[in-house]
């Protein structure tokens, strides 16, 4: 059978068994999509020879690229040795010990443990049943209530999706009743054209304060963001934001979840954006990056503060994962940080590539159809108008930002639409004549774009 014969049967057999995240199942089984067969370095490549640059590092996870032999080595390894066993009822198996304390090493001094999920969602439910069995644990059950931001993203669950604030999830499914949302700190799409970002990030920051004072602090327990919205559409908070959000959480007793899922590892020039803002984190999530993606697993870091109180107090902690520790996927995450930790990946991509991907992408500011560049280490969102001056949107429904997705597929960049931004976070190991081909590529969709809307 000719390769795209084998093509056509693999679609066919997609389009009438497979139903796949986040998609219009009616659209699919009617049009299809893509098989994706192979992939090197940070180049993946259709069942039918197609070839993208991958802008999105896979899901925002394979930071190193799909080039990794140690972690293959690891893998194949630790599935000859002990494929599995789980860690529930005082077990544990040698790579989930390693890995642990890999984690501590990596991270700031006042996290010493870690629960270890499968995934992002997971870890975040996680955080929701730690947060509780805290309170419970110093005698107040009643402090208990969420408080996150609109249009943030915490994974699919549906606890994960109640801590998360997207409209068209939050349509679907009933959530959790005990989650309350602010707004996020999206100068460009929120504030007035009158308001500095610096203005806009202490009002947006002190939303946190009058909510708090709204559901009262008593029966406030916690407040979760991203140091950086990424599934929300690269969204870079004002200097501002984040100092301000630090001193409330302080001041009202109010533990600070960070949801490192997506900037872990690297992506904003740090190990973890918590430190590139200088966020003071009681619980950390991490997933994604942590084995390149190369098996699945996430979890939550535990400060000292909250680990204090979990240990001071008998009684079993009444949660777990038939896959948390997973021996062959802690294997992954090993062989990862010992790439990370061996070499100057990190911090080359933020003295290098980052700077240059960023200076590269401003340049296209002065395209017509740009109305700003946003971005910080390695990744970032370019945002579509008709005008740069009143905001105003290409097309109705971000079917400008849908095209210009989809035109940059077919040049070969895998890029992410989010509203009427075009979003991108390309592998850490990346050349700089990659990232130039990158912000070629996306120039030429974006000038097929103006071309199609008549800007």
């Amino acid at each position: 059978m000719n390769m795209q014969a084998t093509t056509d049967n693999l679609k066919a057999l997609d389009q009438a068994h497979h139903f796949h995240p986040f998609t219009d199942f009616h659209d699919y089984a009617e049009r299809g999509g893509r098989v994706f067969s192979r992939a090197e370095h940070i180049y993946i490549y259709t069942s039918d020879g197609h070839r993208m640059l991958d802008g999105m590092s896979g899901l925002w996870c394979c930071n190193l690229g799909y080039s990794q032999q140690g972690i293959v080595d690891a893998v194949t390894a630790q599935l000859q040795n002990l494929p599995y066993y789980n860690n529930f009822f005082q077990c544990s198996n040698q790579p989930a010990i390693e890995l642990a304390r890999a984690l501590v090493e990596v991270t700031e001094e006042r996290f010493n443990h870690v629960f270890f999920t499968n995934s992002g969602s997971e870890a975040n439910d996680t955080n929701l049943r730690l947060v509780n069995r805290y309170y419970q644990l110093q005698g107040r059950p009643e402090k208990k209530l969420i408080i996150s931001r609109n249009n943030a993203y915490h994974g699919s669950t549906i606890a994960a999706a109640s801590l998360g604030g997207m409209k068209g999830m939050h349509e679907q499914t009933n959530g959790l009743d005990y989650v309350h949302h602010i707004d996020q700190p999206h100068w460009f799409e929120v504030a007035g054209l009158d308001e500095t970002p610096d203005d806009f990030g202490r009002r947006v920051a002190r939303q946190l304060e009058e909510k708090i004072d709204e559901l009262g602090e008593a029966n406030v327990a916690a407040f979760i963001a991203e140091p950086v919205q990424g599934a929300g559409g690269v969204i870079i908070p004002p200097d501002t934001y984040w100092p301000e959000i630090q001193r409330i959480c302080d001041e009202r007793d109010i533990l600070l979840i960070a949801d490192e899922v997506i900037c872990g590892f690297g992506r904003t020039g740090s190990w973890f954006g918590s430190q590139t803002f200088g966020i003071r984190p009681d619980l950390m999530t991490f997933a994604k990056a942590v084995t390149n993606g190369y098996q699945p697993l996430g979890g939550v870091m535990i400060s000292d503060k909250v680990a204090d109180v979990l240990l001071a107090s008998p009684g079993e902690f009444t949660h777990g994962l038939t896959y948390s520790g997973h021996p062959t996927a802690a294997a992954a995450g090993l062989a990862t940080l010992k790439v990370l930790r061996e070499t100057d990946i990190i911090s080359s991509a933020a003295a290098n590539l980052a700077p240059h991907l960023q200076s590269r992408l401003r340049e296209l500011e002065d395209h017509p159809i740009v109305g700003q560049v946003r971005g910080r280490g390695m990744f970032a969102a370019v945002e579509l108008v008709r005008d740069k001056s009143s905001r105003e949107r290409l097309a109705d429904k971000s079917a400008a930002a849908v095209f210009c997705r989809n035109t940059a597929n077919e040049l070969g960049l895998m890029v992410r639409q989010t509203g009427d931004a075009m979003i991108m976070a390309p592998p850490l190991v990346s050349s700089v004549a990659e990232l130039d081909d990158l912000v070629e590529m996306l120039h030429k969709a974006l000038d097929l774009t103006a071309k199609q809307f008549g800007a």
